[in-house]
């Protein structure tokens, strides 16, 4: 598939899937903007030839269609991973015949890696930028949202070795440019870079650091990769790709540098410095505010003579990172059961920031099991972040969630399926704890056989459910309730209970408070990106209760109050003047149209 950046930009030529914008646009939020109503319509990607500030032009949109996906990847890396799973079996023992047999597959898998190439013929070493002329103020960068503390680098691929046993970790984290020579570094709790920092902080050393721009899709594909934390990203990109990702000496030493990738920004992060980061318009479709975080010290960075610079915007889902985390889960699920015994399928929603909520079809053998695999599904790498965790034994496709929600409540007995663990960690994005990196979390579960036969529609006074303004079902035995706003009153939830179970009894099993109950039941984007990134389990889950022997057991209907509450970061929209600029000048841009 494709070696580096420019292929793949060819492809989409070919595919007509490319625009190439020859307008002067500014990449302090003009860019973004122009960017995000393209990929609200599914369009297509999006080269900036002339940024304003920058001799680079930029890239952006690479992924934000599954047609674009499918062509940064081919179907190649799914068929290898099922074909590799499937041999587990078939090459134990490894007989002649069976080494035979699966003959193509261990010729692809022999490709896997990487290879050292001359630094004659690697591209990212034709010219090189010193610290002391800033580089970083040279290159195109982007700011997305008015209120970020700046432009952040979007689509950085960090790349650490760990000091003492040098295993490798390719990984995304933002970077706030603070000056031409001076980022942040966001490393979040559980990230791979953020362990060998700390691994180099207690011996009071500096980590090296490397960041890539651009390069093999398959690059930017494993460093979001949701694998082990002890599988080279590197050899994934190599499998991705299909052949050896190739390597070059740095003529200065260090770490060795791709050598097809656009740009190479090298330096290291010291020991015991921090500095605010942020705030940042995320994934989650809010701001992530400020927050101490490392500092990396640029050295030097390294780039082709014509680099182009990629760049992504993130907000409200759906954007890029949705459509290739999905290709990734979709690529990795079949590896889900031979890590996690007792999986069968395994999915995170992109809409809730992946972290918010994850969902499993598993096995039930015997009685209870369930309940251990959740217990294993919490323990396994970044999985450990997850807020909500749904679990079935039914054949539901989990992409699909009120398939999946309906399985569950149609099964979900509450005094012994659902759990909920106060004190855990939170994903750093969500601000629905107490503090930083702080929450808790929620196992629901749902096996067995139906216990009962689930509501479709409501047609009831919402009057009755406390004064409630708003009442419309999302999906069978799931409604959704909209009432006083939180800072009216904010125990709203806690009389919301009773008045449900005196109207309703148990006959909804999951009612769901929020600011409005019309756009939330839109869809299946709407419903989850409002409930999931906007409730903390501990806090904001109401329902009648008795203790039993340590237990503690629900009864219907569980209320969860996925109101905005003061303290949450400030939801997305682009500054009023910036939109008035982009629709003047939109001709400008496209004088031909989009499509």
């Amino acid at each position: 598939m494709h070696t580096n950046l420019r292929q793949f930009l060819q492809t989409l030529r070919k595919e007509r899937d490319l625009i190439e914008i020859s307008a002067p646009v500014d990449p302090y939020l003009e860019l973004a903007e122009i960017h995000r109503r393209v990929i609200e319509e599914e369009g297509p990607a999006l080269l900036f030839t002339n940024v304003i500030g920058s001799s680079f032009p930029v890239v952006t949109n690479l992924f934000g269609t599954l047609r674009r996906v499918q062509l940064a990847f081919g179907p190649r890396p799914e068929e290898l991973v099922r074909r590799a799973v499937g041999a587990m079996h078939t090459l134990v023992p490894p007989t002649p015949k069976a080494l035979w047999n699966e003959r193509d597959l261990l010729l692809g898998l022999w490709k896997v890696g990487t290879k050292r190439v001359p630094r004659a013929d690697a591209p990212v070493l034709a010219s090189v930028m010193e610290a002391e002329r800033e580089p970083m103020k040279r290159l195109p960068v982007i700011t997305s949202w008015q209120e970020d503390g700046g432009p952040f680098v979007t689509l950085p691929l960090v790349y650490t070795e760990h000091p003492e046993t040098k295993e490798h970790n390719l990984g995304m984290y933002r970077m706030h440019v603070y000056d031409g020579a001076t980022t942040g570094m966001h490393w979040q709790i559980h990230k791979g870079g953020g362990f060998h920092y700390y691994a180099a902080e207690q011996r009071g050393e500096a980590l090296p650091v490397t960041v890539f721009l651009g390069g093999p899709p398959s690059l930017i594909a494993s460093a979001i990769a949701p694998v082990p934390e002890n599988v080279p990203e590197l050899l994934l990109a190599s499998l991705l790709m299909g052949d050896k990702l190739p390597l070059a000496d740095n003529p200065y030493g260090g770490h060795r540098l791709v050598a097809e990738a656009e740009f190479a920004i090298e330096g290291a992060v010291p020991p015991h410095v921090r500095r605010s980061e942020g705030p940042f318009g995320d994934h989650y479709g809010y701001y992530s505010l400020a927050h101490d975080f490392p500092v990396f010290d640029v050295k030097r960075v390294w780039h082709r003579h014509d680099a182009i610079y990629p760049a992504t915007v993130v907000g409200k889902p759906r954007q890029e990172d949705y459509y290739l985390g999905d290709y990734l889960q979709s690529l990795l699920s079949p590896m889900f059961p031979v890590v996690m015994s007792g999986v069968k399928s395994l999915w995170t929603y992109g809409e809730t920031g992946f972290h918010s909520l994850a969902a499993a079809v598993v096995r039930e053998s015997y009685s209870r099991e369930a309940l251990g695999t959740a217990f294993r599904i919490l323990g396994e790498g970044q999985l450990t972040l997850t807020k909500v965790l749904m679990l079935t034994d039914r054949p539901v496709s989990l992409d699909n969630f009120p398939e999946l929600l309906t399985a569950l409540l149609e099964r979900f007995n509450p005094s012994t399926d659902l759990y909920v663990f106060n004190k855990t960690s939170h994903d750093t994005l969500d601000y629905t704890g107490d503090r930083l990196n702080h929450g808790s979390k929620a196992v629901m579960m749902g096996v067995g056989e139906p216990i009962r036969e689930l509501p479709r529609g409501y047609d009831g006074d919402p009057v009755a459910l406390a004064g409630a303004t708003r009442a419309t079902a999302y999906s069978p035995g799931c409604l959704v309730v909209s009432g006083p706003s939180y800072r009216e009153e904010p125990a709203y939830a806690e009389r919301l209970l009773p008045a449900a179970r005196a109207t309703l009894g148990e006959a909804w099993p999951l009612i769901v408070l929020v600011d409005d109950a019309g756009a939330a039941a839109s869809s299946q984007t709407a419903f989850l990106w409002t409930v999931f990134t906007r409730f903390n389990p501990a806090a904001d889950m109401y329902a009648e209760t008795a203790v039993e022997r340590h237990h503690l057991g629900y009864r219907l209907p569980i209320v969860i109050d996925a109101r905005m509450k003061p303290g949450y970061p400030d939801e997305l929209f682009p500054r009023e003047d910036i939109v008035r600029k982009v629709n003047e000048r939109w001709r400008d841009y496209f004088p031909n149209g989009v499509k």
